[in-house]
């Protein structure tokens, strides 16, 4: 189970169309990629994709991305939409989702269920969380991982005794509790679970007899810790083949606000990236381009990628990512920013930490990241100073070429 209903809010204006997962990530990905993947590559694909917030982005990255042929029952990606069984309301939350679609696991009948967020960065060998799930004899198994005790208010933290037993939970603590080893960190959830299928079902009808928030780390998890055996499965153990030496271990981003999917772009960059995607061992598999390869014509680039289908002129790239199919005309400067696919950039235009969503025409000689207050009167300014403009209409951009 895929949980692809968040709204993303703190990304806003890249959610205003689309949700959270449906994010385009790297010049070439959307972000649900990174967890499909994960699933495919584990050879697991039995995969409902739950949908909810502004779908049709989603909904149509998964059937150009995902198809899969139908020839092998058991292995398919397909998008469940809210179909409201009980009752005419919208999915209540995450546990609320999984609830009102348990028909898909009684038709399947899985000895495991996995539930797994669809909106973070990051490469996984699911099986190796499986086998511990198995070993240790768990009813639920949380991946799991280290972060600074200061950040780990945003997440679920755990505390676990030494067989990695869960003994307490708190969902989003303002002072959250250090691992006994090291004040200066916590052990959060990442959320994503592995259920014995009987305590799944056992612990979502309960649930829905209570007034609860219907939601894993807030309801289902805090209610089965006490009594039942809940584990936990240190990410930081879980070994991706074909991971260079050189990138950080058990690299995990929640690319929640504007500021953090910027940094994780960047993470990208450089001789030795924090997260290097060039692994064919593991590849993030997306929906193909029938564009040409990438064209330079007479241009200064450095540290930059630039994927299929653009072209660029006499113009200076730096510390940058361009998506799919993006031009980038004569005397054109883009420094520390990304610029996604079907996107313009004008003669003379100048980009400095601007993120500039898909179908966009940069006019030429404009300014983007330069003067404060012009670009609050036009686009959307982040609070990091990361300047935004918001996804383009396809019509627009359409006249907007021929005019060019």
């Amino acid at each position: 189970m895929i949980m692809a209903g968040g709204k993303g809010e703190r990304l806003h204006p890249l959610t205003r169309d689309r949700s959270k997962p449906a994010v385009p990530y790297g010049g070439r990905w959307r972000i649900i990629d990174f967890v499909l993947s994960n699933f495919a590559n584990s050879e697991l694909l039995a995969l409902y994709v739950l949908v909810q917030y502004k779908s049709q982005s989603l909904i149509e990255h998964l059937r150009l991305a995902w198809r899969t042929g139908g020839v092998l029952q058991d292995y398919f990606v397909t998008v469940v939409p809210p179909q409201m069984r009980f009752g005419p309301a919208w999915y209540r939350g995450t546990a609320d989702a999984v609830l009102q679609n348990l028909n898909l696991v009684d038709d399947f009948n899985p000895d495991v269920v996995a539930v797994f967020g669809a909106d973070h960065i990051y490469r996984m060998d699911v099986n190796q969380m499986v086998a511990f799930h198995h070993e240790s004899g768990a009813e639920v198994t949380i991946a799991a991982r280290r972060v600074d005790v200061k950040e780990a208010t945003a997440f679920g933290v755990l505390a676990v005794d030494r067989h990695a037993r869960v003994a307490e939970w708190e969902e989003k603590p303002a002072q959250p509790k250090p691992t006994p080893d090291d004040p200066a960190s916590a052990l959060v959830s990442m959320g994503n679970y592995l259920f014995n299928r009987r305590t799944l079902v056992d612990a979502l009808l309960a649930d829905a007899r209570r007034s609860t928030d219907h939601d894993f780390g807030r309801s289902i998890i805090p209610e089965l810790v006490p009594a039942g055996r809940v584990f936990v499965y240190d990410f930081q153990r879980n070994e991706v083949p074909g991971t260079k030496p050189y990138e950080e271990p058990g690299y995990w981003r929640d690319v929640g606000t504007l500021e953090s999917y910027w940094d994780a772009h960047m993470d990208l960059l450089g001789e030795s990236p924090r997260l290097d995607l060039d692994n064919r061992h593991w590849p993030i598999r997306t929906a193909s381009h029938p564009g040409p390869a990438a064209r330079f014509i007479g241009s200064d680039v450095d540290n930059t990628q630039v994927a299929e289908g653009s072209l660029i002129k006499r113009a200076t790239l730096r510390n940058s990512i361009l998506g799919r199919s993006v031009w980038v005309n004569e005397g054109a400067v883009i420094e520390d920013s990304i610029i996604m696919d079907h996107t313009t950039v004008g003669k003379g235009a100048r980009l400095r930490r601007a993120i500039v969503d898909r179908f966009n025409i940069v006019a030429a000689d404009t300014e983007i990241g330069f003067h404060p207050e012009t670009d609050r009167r036009r686009y959307h300014v982040d609070p990091s100073g990361l300047v935004v403009v918001p996804r383009g209409g396809r019509r627009e951009f359409l006249l907007g070429l021929e005019e060019l």
